[in-house]
């Protein structure tokens, strides 16, 4: 199993990087979008590596850092995802991002992924919500997407119909001091206050 390739870059392409070594062999190497942008030809670079072995090729896969490669694994683990699919993912979503649409269930923001249909996002959420996130979010989760009061299940439901997702919704109810004791009207406020501030 080749772990890591460390080489020159000799050519860049749409879905891949060609690595070349001290020893003269280019490796082909498949990497997620944000990381291919990272390169250039004729840098040197280091890349964390995934041997996909199949009947008729054996594929590299490689990613900048270790939390791109520690998803990129976690997504393998689940059943109806190979490698392409997961690099796919991971081309269109950002690890946090896509931890936090499983933290908070929403679907919606996973079937927007490539690759992804709405049994294999509800698989997704299935397999992997014992591995991804920590106690801390799991209470929020809880409150704010099912069983939470009426009036933070409305502000959600009203946001969401304003065209925002629930893992954009989470963290700003967050930052919104006892949102749990206000009412809809006013959560919904502070929320789109703190979406603006974005901007």
């Amino acid at each position: 199993m080749i772990g890591s390739i460390k080489g020159k870059v000799a050519y860049l392409a749409n879905e891949y990087c060609l690595l070349e070594t001290n020893s003269g062999v280019g490796y082909r190497v498949f990497m997620p979008a944000a990381h291919l942008g990272q390169l250039a030809v004729g840098m040197e670079a280091r890349v964390h590596t995934y041997m996909a072995v199949r009947e008729d090729a054996i594929l590299l896969f490689g990613f900048l850092n270790q939390e791109y490669y520690n998803l990129f694994l976690l997504l393998l683990g689940v059943s109806g995802v190979g490698p392409k699919v997961a690099l796919g993912i991971l081309s269109a979503v950002k690890p946090d991002d896509f931890y936090l649409a499983v933290q908070s269930r929403d679907l919606k923001v996973l079937t927007k992924l490539p690759g992804i249909g709405k049994k294999t996002a509800e698989r997704l959420l299935l397999e992997l919500k014992d591995k991804v996130g920590g106690d801390s979010d799991s209470g929020f989760a809880d409150t704010a997407f099912g069983g939470g009061s009426a009036a933070v299940d409305e502000a959600i439901e009203a946001l969401c119909a304003l065209g925002y997702s629930n893992s954009e919704i989470m963290p700003a109810l967050k930052q919104i001091p006892n949102y749990a004791e206000l009412s809809s009207e006013v959560i919904i406020k502070q929320a789109l206050k703190l979406f603006a501030g974005r901007k």
